[in-house]
């Protein structure tokens, strides 16, 4: 049922100062940083616990021989080490530091791994007097939560304090790494703590450009078993802040990551400008000839993947979509369509565009009419027809529309198993991906919401106890592709399997041990081993991975339902989706203005409060409950009257309202007596 309701401009919400939920938000209040606890020692170290922070300065910890110490710092961090050393026994004493993510990789020798060969060397400092002591930049650790002081010597050296300066989100001010510009709350403790991982991930990810992976992988790696060098001292872009895949490593620009990471920026720290240039970075390094795009940006060698060639055109579409900068659109159209008829090139005589690159996501058996890349073809077109019609360049609209509907036929026609309600990866296999069965329902490359259903409903049976497996990987489970398979389900209207793989998946990384707790990681296996089947070192698996964070924008866009449908929110939907929660707050900016909505479900009532900004239109889903009774909509300034909505049947689900105004709104709907 959809009802117009039209409203005059109301005057734009003037909202709190304050930062709702704060005491979430996991963004340290300073770069200065010391260790909350002391995790091990061994060999003869005195009074370790000075050097936590509950002690920083009042004592001193004394390291005598073979000696060591492993601290805590309670959550995943990045930044440079200093010492403060108060006492040497001669002039040729050493103190090493490791680094590692996960407690599984503490360790006296090597630092967790930035290369498949072996873990990292340990960073020596020569400490030959009292004095501080301070890392090169090169030096700096994208992300750690433990870091061992070693001692191996004959000798003693005695330290005053260890400290960390914190180098992520570089170009926000010292005291406000924590300011978001968005939040979510919710009566299931478990997602807020996701949410706020997720946004603080994408945090950790965001980097000074100066300061990205060397990639000494593919120069000097040495030898298996050998501590391999490390120094992240490449420009990856231009600017003073870049968005890249993972703190610790990769740190250089990847669109894939992108396209789950940047929604979950917008919903949290609106930080448009890391995301610019690192699509900038990508766009830079276009071939001039063909319109190739990177794999990944520099100084990752380039190469040619079908995928990752249209993430880059996707995150210049959401860009559009969170912002509605047209003059950045207008900036890189020509380019973007150079890209796009690259792909194009590659659609044969089946429809379906032919892959004859492996490159993607890792994933394994990339190649053929491949489902995925097809599913994410088709979505690009959709996007580039939008964005031209925006910029009023009508000419490629034609043979675009013609190029994905025959997509879509060849797609169903080809590679859609009825008796297993699924896609197939290409006409050569019998295997159903995770990646591209929840893309075709992301790209609406389906033939019929009855596909829709089926994937959802087939998706959710293959979970294991530690998440959704993506079996084009082998032993592998993979938040990015999960990211995509918790919008499959929103989309099949699962609200409730979407929410339950938020808990079972994600509640695993923020709970176990091995994990950091506070950052969302790469991957592992299906049996929740953290072994990542595409590595041979489990140690480098990446715990602060923004291809992570897909329940970020997940539950702000589709649990609380605040939608952007177009150019920075001008047009907007409100359709909360709580599943079994009871209650659930959300709120974000855009260059447009603020968008908020709260639900709060009881005793046979519904109330929805929502506000969006002046100058824009949208409608309101109301969500019914499973009974007879009345929906109100309010304007809350009272300059207009109410729309009531009698609803005569227990089984409608919902009902919309069309044509509202931007402004303040209280909706309800309560049961009849």
């Amino acid at each position: 049922m959809k009802l117009p309701f039209v409203l005059p401009i109301l005057g734009l919400a003037v909202t709190s100062s304050a930062i709702p939920y704060e005491r979430y938000i996991l963004a340290p209040k300073s770069r200065t940083l010391h260790p909350v606890l002391v995790h091990s020692s061994n060999g003869s170290v005195t009074s370790p616990q000075s050097l936590t922070m509950s002690s920083a300065g009042n004592t001193t910890s004394t390291f005598q021989g073979e000696a060591a110490t492993a601290l805590d710092f309670g959550i995943n961090i990045a930044g440079i080490i200093s010492l403060d050393i108060a006492a040497v026994s001669d002039a040729d004493q050493y103190i090493g530091v490791t680094f590692s993510e996960s407690s599984l990789w503490i360790s006296n020798a090597t630092s967790d791994a930035t290369a498949d060969s072996g873990d990292d060397e340990i960073l020596w400092f020569h400490v030959n007097a009292p004095g501080r002591y301070t890392a090169p930049r090169e030096k700096e650790r994208g992300a750690f939560r433990y870091v061992t002081l070693v001692h191996n010597g004959t000798g003693s050296v005695e330290i005053g304090s260890i400290e960390v300066h914190y180098t992520a989100m570089p170009h926000w001010q010292d005291d406000a790494i924590g300011n978001y510009t968005g939040w979510f709350n919710c009566d299931d403790e478990l997602l807020n703590r996701i949410w706020y991982a997720g946004a603080y991930t994408n945090q950790i990810c965001t980097i000074d450009p100066a300061y990205g992976n060397a990639l000494v992988l593919f120069g000097t790696e040495p030898s298996s078993g050998v501590p391999t060098p490390w120094y992240n001292n490449a420009t990856i872009t231009n600017g003073t802040s870049a968005l890249v895949d993972g703190a610790k490593r990769d740190r250089l620009v990847w669109a894939g990551d992108m396209a789950i990471a940047v929604p979950g920026v917008v919903v949290s720290t609106n930080d448009v400008i890391s995301i610019e240039n690192s699509l900038d970075a990508l766009f830079d390094q276009q071939n001039t000839t063909t319109g190739q795009l990177p794999y990944a940006g520099q100084p990752f060698p380039f190469m040619l993947s079908f995928t990752y060639h249209l993430y880059t055109l996707i995150g210049v579409a959401d860009h559009y979509l969170y912002t509605g900068d047209i003059a950045y659109l207008t900036s890189l159209w020509s380019k973007w369509k150079f890209a796009l008829s690259l792909s194009l090139s590659y659609i044969d005589s089946t429809g379906l565009m032919n892959i004859t690159s492996p490159n993607d996501w890792l994933r394994f058996g990339m190649g053929g009419h491949n489902i995925e890349a097809n599913a994410i073809l088709y979505y690009t077109i959709n996007q580039g027809i939008h964005l031209a019609t925006v910029l009023n360049d009508t000419a490629p609209i034609a043979n675009w529309t013609s190029s994905a509907e025959q997509i879509k036929a060849a797609a169903n026609d080809l590679l859609w198993v009825a008796e297993e309600g699924m896609y197939r990866d290409n006409e050569t296999t019998t295997l159903m991906p995770q990646d591209g069965n929840s893309w075709v329902v992301v790209a609406n490359l389906t033939a019929n919401s009855s596909q829709i259903e089926q994937i959802s409903r087939n998706l959710a049976q293959r979970w294991t106890p530690y998440g959704a497996p993506a079996p084009e990987a082998a032993d592998a489970i993979s938040p990015f592709i999960s990211g995509f398979e918790l919008q499959a389900h929103f989309l099949a209207a699962n609200t409730t399997a979407a929410i339950a793989l938020m808990r079972l998946q994600w509640g695993f990384m923020m709970d176990d041990p091995r994990m950091t707790n506070s950052t969302l990681l790469e991957g592992y296996s299906t049996t929740g081993e953290l072994h990542y089947a595409p590595y041979k070192n489990d140690a480098r698996i990446s715990h602060a991975h923004g291809w992570a964070t897909g329940p970020t924008y997940s539950l702000t866009f589709y649990v609380a339902g605040i939608q952007l449908l177009s150019a920075g929110g001008k047009t907007w939907r409100i359709a909360p989706e709580l599943g079994d929660l009871k209650h659930v707050d959300a709120g974000f900016s855009t260059s447009v203005g603020f968008f908020g909505a709260r639900t709060e479900i009881s005793d046979g009532r519904l109330e929805v409060k929502f506000e969006t900004p002046k100058g824009t239109s949208g409608e309101v889903k109301i969500p019914l409950l499973a009974c007879k009774g009345r929906a109100v909509v309010q304007e809350l300034e009272g300059r207009c009257g109410d729309v009531v909505l009698e609803i005569a049947e227990a089984d409608v689900g919902s009902v919309t309202v069309a044509d509202v105004e931007g402004g303040k709104y209280q909706v309800t709907f309560a049961c009849a007596s």
